[in-house]
């Protein structure tokens, strides 16, 4: 095949070079009925509180996992207008472990700040996480959002950290009621529940080299040196390859712990899980970072004749079942 002329790039260096940290979000949305009814304004709004409270230098990656048309149009109009750097669109659900590897794959980043789409981020939230990584020695990941359960969860080099001399620890019920109200509400918990994942743990506070943090962190969102991730999903992971849809994310934490990295906390919150449906509270936070939402109706009532049947057993087995074949025949 003959060729005309030369490639006008040949010889030409690059003005662009990736930001130290690539921000990336992981989004799902299949449809817009049930849980993901209001998924697109959960997932908008994760992605805007990005943009809008992030003072730091940074990359957006956003990864689609074979999302409706809905959820891949409004990403796709984020990348026209030069919001999202990155844009990688899955036809299918590849599943969230192989997701992850192929996000951390390809962020050009040195720190990787993970997040699902459903984390609020409030302003300043990257400079505190970067601050623990810039400080403690061997960190693995700092979230931003303490959960209490997870003390006790993938912490053991975490602990042993907070006994070293050059260390000081805070021990005993710290965390404040309004955080574990947060919590309990946007994962659908109850309080019986939570009293049950808690009971026997003890809140800690680690200080070291003047920057306090908790000891804790999960895997829904997360600040990582890349380098940490990788090397473990490539052990996870093989053949390169997983066949679950979801899970395995608990082994990926203890995976971490089992090689010395520490795990922390923010010592402020500083992301909001949001769940399913923006939250009156979101909406205000929303609001004051400058952006526009409306608070979805829960329905948080326990009154009213549909109400009380659905509570009834049988009745909301039958409801579901239906639910279940209506779902089944849509798609």
């Amino acid at each position: 095949m003959p060729r005309i002329g030369m490639n006008p790039s040949r010889g030409k260096t690059l003005d662009y070079s990736p930001a130290r940290t690539t921000v990336a979000v992981l989004v799902y949305a299949p449809h817009q009925a049930g849980y993901f009814q209001n998924r697109l304004d959960v997932t908008h709004m994760a992605i805007e509180s990005i943009l809008a409270n992030t003072q730091q230098p940074f990359d957006l990656l956003v990864f689609d996992n074979g999302s409706c048309p809905e959820m891949v149009g409004y990403l796709q109009s984020l990348h026209e207008r030069g919001a999202i750097d990155y844009l990688i669109l899955s036809k299918h659900n590849i599943g969230k472990l192989n997701a992850l590897r192929v996000i951390f794959e390809t962020a050009p980043g040195e720190i990787v700040a993970y997040t699902d789409d459903d984390v609020f981020h409030l302003p300043g939230w990257l400079g505190e996480h970067l601050k623990i990584i810039d400080t403690y020695p061997n960190v693995g990941a700092v979230t931003g959002f303490y959960i209490r359960q997870r003390v006790a969860m993938s912490s053991e080099s975490t602990l042993a950290f907070a006994e070293q001399a050059d260390c000081i620890a805070q021990r005993g019920l710290l965390m404040p009621r309004k955080w574990e109200e947060e919590y309990i509400i946007n994962s659908g918990r109850t309080w019986e529940r939570y009293a049950s994942e808690v009971a026997g743990i003890e809140d800690i506070i680690v200080a070291y080299g003047g920057v306090e943090a908790w000891v804790s962190a999960h895997h829904f969102q997360m600040v990582c040196p890349k380098a940490v991730i990788r090397e473990i999903l490539i052990e996870m992971l093989p053949e390169g390859w997983g066949d679950r849809m979801m899970g395995r994310m608990v082994e990926m934490d203890d995976r971490m712990d089992a090689k010395g990295f520490l795990r922390l906390c923010t010592r402020q919150q500083t992301v909001r899980l949001m769940g399913n449906a923006i939250s009156e509270e979101v909406a205000a936070l929303a609001a004051e970072a400058g952006l526009s939402v409306q608070a979805a109706d829960v329905g948080q009532g326990r009154h009213g004749l549909m109400r009380r049947l659905a509570d009834v057993g049988w009745i909301r087995y039958l409801l579901q079942w239906i639910v279940n074949r209506i779902y089944r025949w849509l798609n």
